[in-house]
Formats: structure tokens, C-alpha cells, sequence
């Protein structure tokens, strides 16, 4: 006897979320349910689901569409950051993910310091492209110029 369940969560070994799966009654009504991991698949919870998946897809469609225009208002900024150097232009300290986030939140920009990608911190003077990582698919470019400060 088996009883069939829709997938609320991504559940290891059995599904994704969405999925019409077959489960053992007591595996279904003793775990999944009372988890929230899964409902009952009526005919009601299927056209539930069904809906919830649109709403979803339009949901992250308005959120991609949102991040690329902030890459691309993000690829015509050009980012200066003056910094203490000293004998052959080496740099006291560095600059980091967070000093590029501070730049960018001066210029009217609210971007996470972890959404920009640095894979180590900048340690000399000269030209940058470092990008951020808007969202899963989107990434825009900026360039930062390191210049001795005055």
C-alpha cells in the first residue's frame, strides 16, 4: 500500500519540491506531513502547487530582471579609491570587499560586501575589474582604480 504526497522542500533521495512522489503511508504521514515537507496530493493541493510554481517563476523572473539593471548601471560606474603608499608605490594595508562596498554605498548603491567577489584583497596601485554577484546567473563589473592618496 502506498500513498501519494507533493513535495513542499527538496527532500534527499526522493525529490524536489514541486514533485508528485509515492511514499509508504508511514513514512508520508509520520515524517513528511508533520515536517512540512510535504502535503497530501488532492486534486485541490496539486492545483495549489501548480499555482504557487507560476507565482514562483514569476517571482524570480521580476528578481533577475531587477539585477540586470542594476549590472548594468553597475558596469558604466568607475570606482576611485585613494590609498596611503610607500617606497615603489606599495600600499600601506589593502583593499578589500568591504572598502568596495563602502565606495559603492557612497555613489547610492546598496550592494552586500559579500556579494562582491575579490578573490584576495587588492595590494597595488593600477586598474581593477572585480565583479558582484547580484544573484545566481547575474553578475555585473566594476572597475576599481587604486591611486596614491594625496
Amino acid at each position: 500500500m502506498h500513498m501519494k504526497v507533493i513535495l513542499r522542500e527538496d527532500v534527499a533521495n526522493l525529490g524536489q519540491a514541486g514533485e508528485v512522489v509515492t511514499v509508504k503511508p508511514g513514512y508520508g504521514r509520520n515524517y513528511l506531513v508533520p515536517r512540512g515537507l510535504a502535503v497530501m496530493a488532492t486534486a485541490a493541493s496539486v492545483r495549489q502547487v501548480e499555482h504557487e510554481k507560476a507565482a514562483a517563476v514569476a517571482r524570480k523572473a521580476k528578481q533577475k530582471a531587477a539585477a540586470d539593471g542594476v549590472a548594468a548601471k553597475l558596469a558604466a560606474i568607475s570606482l576611485s579609491i585613494a590609498r596611503r603608499v610607500g617606497e615603489q608605490d606599495k600600499l600601506y594595508g589593502s583593499v578589500t570587499a568591504i572598502d568596495i562596498a563602502e565606495a559603492l554605498a557612497a555613489q547610492g548603491f546598496s550592494i552586500d560586501r559579500h556579494a562582491i567577489h575579490l578573490p584576495e584583497p587588492i595590494k597595488q596601485l593600477g586598474d581593477f575589474e572585480v565583479e558582484v554577484r547580484l544573484q545566481a546567473g547575474v553578475v555585473g563589473k566594476i572597475k576599481v582604480s587604486v591611486t596614491p592618496q594625496l
